[in-house]
């Protein structure tokens, strides 16, 4: 991190525990440590000898977890950030979709998501007009996006402003419900237009009304690939894709799924000090 973005974040690190050994350790450099691993994707034990010890960086990194206190740093951040946009803190709109990632051999809840073909786990993520995370959770892939919206319940009293939120088609049927009626936003499905299966082709004479028939032909299969930009999906889709800018999230390599969720907020936060550092004071 560069002195503006230690300046921003080192005010909201976690004081050292009253009593006991005082803390000796360069709590930049630990902060450094976790972000050359978040970036470069190695294991904990091939950590450079630049940085403390591997076992403290991870004593830390499993302690903030724990704590909540990777979610913390993170929210005061995004608030900033969304100030300096001219935005209101507390948003009034989001975009919820997930991602499905693969699992490593270190094992740990996993499942099989039939739709991607994809055995690992699911990033279910909350995120604000400008694609910043306003909740995330990780579980197995195996549940449906309908079905894992229960992880909402309680947004609502930390984003009282929320009132509106986009959709794909995974989330319709009793998820969309569930939103409504527990959360009492107002829910739109953001879709690509039905596109046509066949059409209805006259067979002989058309001014000869008597005997024109009409038979139903199948289209060609058209492609499969890209079909464009969705209005409003294509932000949560940009927060993605800033996720795999760490090799450590291309895939999950944690045994717990609340380890990759603060694996999450810690790519975001270094998003955001980047952001918050570069900006004219």
């Amino acid at each position: 991190m560069s002195d503006e973005e230690w300046a921003i974040l080192e005010p909201l690190i976690p004081p050292a525990r009253l009593g006991g050994r005082p803390r000796a350790v360069n709590m930049r450099e630990i902060v450094n440590a976790i972000l050359y691993i978040l970036r470069s994707g190695c294991q904990w034990r091939m950590l450079p000898r630049e940085f403390p010890p591997w076992s403290t960086v991870w004593t830390y990194f499993r302690t903030w977890c724990r704590n909540g206190s990777w979610e913390r740093m993170h929210t005061v951040l995004r608030e900033a950030q969304r100030k300096q946009q001219g935005r209101e803190p507390p948003p009034s709109a989001a975009i919820l979709d997930s991602q499905t990632v693969k699992t490593s051999q270190k094992g740990g809840p996993g499942g099989y998501d039939g739709g991607k073909k994809i055995n690992g786990r699911k990033r279910q993520v909350l995120v604000d007009t400008l694609g910043l995370i306003l909740h995330l959770k990780v579980h197995t892939a195996d549940v449906q996006d309908r079905a894992a919206v229960a992880f909402l319940q309680g947004v609502q009293a930390r984003y009282p402003r929320l009132e509106h939120v986009w959709v794909d088609q995974g989330y319709t049927g009793s998820g969309k419900t569930w939103m409504e009626e527990h959360l009492g936003w107002s829910v739109t499905v953001v879709q690509h237009p039905p596109r046509s299966r066949g059409e209805w082709v006259p067979i002989g004479d058309i001014n000869d009304l008597a005997h024109l028939r009409f038979e139903w032909r199948r289209l060609p299969p058209l492609h499969t690939g890209f079909r464009g930009v969705l209005p409003r999906r294509w932000v949560v889709e940009r927060t993605f894709a800033w996720l795999t800018f760490c090799r450590r999230l291309c895939k999950d390599y944690e045994f717990l799924p609340e380890s990759s969720e603060s694996w999450i907020y810690a790519s975001q936060i270094r998003l955001l000090l980047r952001r918050l550092a570069r900006a004219p004071s």
